[in-house]
């Protein structure tokens, strides 16, 4: 009884922390409640300062992260029910595993913040490098970071000037600063309204609107809506390809035709009669389609782009691929029990494409590749030996479910046009499929769930912007100082005043 009533507040902490961090994950899409996840994180600053020691400190920080990742990832559990009797044993444990994994991002920034002398500084410091690294480590996973509350208001404008880490470390900023409201620290309260204010009303005059001109060409979107579990039925693939094929011959012709990630059943290898049956459909207007290839004994997620009579005339294959979905870390071991890729068919991984490639098509322009999972790096996309006219997505978005995942990637993709200032065409088997502007701005869409096609004209391309130009490395140098000059306040103050 005695323990039970000395853990009391150790749990009651641990509560707030975890109520808390589920309450800041609502700002990220579907719900987009930016304005919960501002007090959220400014009470999770206010706990952190509350904190006796690191350790203390690591626990608020991990339980956060574990309230926070399992609301904001719960799509995560979709893939594995596709195949319930196959994988959906799997579904309890991805979710678990995945936030309390990465929740230990931050129960190291929390500790880190706290030997920095737990100041804002300190604060905004750690836990955006805390973001960054989650972009990098075991190849990186950086969705539903902070700053993505923004997509889709005029702060969202600033990453093309910082990025998306630049996004969470205002994100921070503004929720330390807020803090100071409980506080009573008038002068930084009033001063991160100020700061909150200019951010939004400034991110609304950064990056002019270009309106496309009016012989800008027209691609067309097409958009199956090919169910997962359906997706690779012998009795269905039949009739997607049907149903493509007739939004393919629609009329009148756009000057590009857009087919989503692993739209023909076909192995691209053996596939020249059905890809001279979709040219012909497309009376020889350039078409891309994404599809399965063989070469040897490796199986590739590939992007082709379609010739007059069905040629291909270039081929992209994916690079970055998704863990435990196209392929398994330590595949041989975990196939032991079960464990395969979810995406890759009996287990037999995907192998990775060389990246860092452009596609030159015809009355179109240069196009910076991308399929699904890469459209979440940005780091992907300043890898293109040069500056693209646009970037062309194709993704299969069925594996996310049909209410947070494809809205959440949906969004990043957004934010990667407002990085670099390039249009985005985006092609999903099951939505959402759109066309973005340089701004990140949506001009034309399939909703989610929908079958169907839309003709859109291609917007312009913005000038480079400072973040298309320098990426991460400023912010990274400015986030290392801002920590380093934390600490040694620290240090400073910590020392006794001789006499």
């Amino acid at each position: 009884m005695l323990l039970a009533f000395a853990m009391r507040p150790r749990l009651r902490l641990a509560a707030v922390a975890l109520g808390l961090g589920a309450l800041a994950a609502l700002g990220q899409a579907p719900f987009g409640a930016w304005y919960l996840t501002l007090p959220a994180f400014a009470c999770f600053f206010g706990l952190l300062q509350a904190c006796a020691g690191s350790g203390r400190a690591g626990l608020v920080g991990w339980v956060f992260g574990v309230g926070y990742f399992a609301v904001a990832l719960h799509w995560i559990v979709e893939p594995f029910l596709v195949d319930v009797a196959r994988h959906g044993w799997m579904a309890p444990f991805a979710l678990v595993f995945l936030a309390v994994g990465l929740a230990l991002f931050w129960l190291l920034a929390a500790m880190v913040n706290h030997r920095a002398g737990r100041s804002v500084t300190g604060f905004v410091a750690a836990f955006t490098l805390a973001e960054a690294l989650r972009g990098w480590v075991f190849t990186g996973f950086p969705w539903a970071q902070p700053g993505h509350v923004w997509i889709g208001t005029p702060v969202m404008q600033w990453a093309s000037l910082v990025g998306a880490l630049g996004l969470c470390a205002l994100t921070l900023l503004l929720a330390a600063v807020l803090w100071q409201v409980v506080a009573r620290r008038w002068a930084l309260a009033g001063l991160g309204a100020g700061l909150g204010l200019a951010l939004w009303l400034g991110g609304g005059l950064l990056n002019p609107v270009v309106a496309p001109s009016d012989d800008a060409p027209v691609v067309r979107l097409i958009q199956p809506n090919a169910a997962q579990h359906e997706k690779w039925d012998p009795e269905m693939m039949p009739v997607f390809f049907q149903r493509q094929l007739g939004f393919t011959a629609a009329l009148p012709r756009p000057d590009l035709i857009v087919w989503s990630e692993t739209a023909i059943p076909s192995y691209l290898g053996n596939a020249a009669p059905v890809l001279e049956r979709m040219s012909f459909e497309a009376e020889g207007q350039p078409l891309i389609v994404g599809a399965r290839r063989l070469e040897g004994q490796r199986l590739y997620n590939s992007m082709a782009l379609l010739g007059p009579a069905g040629e291909i005339d270039a081929i992209y294959d994916k690079h970055h691929l998704v863990p435990f979905g196209e392929f398994v870390p330590f595949g041989d071991f975990l196939g032991r029990f079960g464990i395969t890729g979810l995406a890759a068919g009996e287990g037999y991984g995907f192998s990775s494409g060389p990246g860092g490639q452009l596609i030159g098509i015809p009355g179109i322009g240069t196009a910076l590749p991308l399929i699904c999972y890469e459209g979440v790096f940005p780091r992907l996309l300043r890898a293109a030996p040069a500056r693209a006219d646009l970037i062309l997505l194709i993704t299969n978005d069925a594996w996310f479910g049909t209410f947070s995942g494809p809205y959440q990637h949906f969004a990043q993709a957004r934010l990667r046009s407002v990085e670099q200032g390039l249009p985005m065409i985006r092609a999903a088997n099951t939505g959402i499929s759109a066309v973005i502007d340089a701004r990140g701005q949506v001009t034309g869409a399939l909703a989610l769930g929908e079958a169907g096609y839309l003709d859109l004209p291609v917007p312009p391309a913005n000038a480079p912007t400072a973040y298309a130009r320098l990426g991460d490395g400023p912010i990274l140098i400015l986030l290392v100082l801002m920590l380093a000059w934390a600490a040694a306040r620290a240090r400073q103050h910590a020392r006794p005043v001789s006499n």
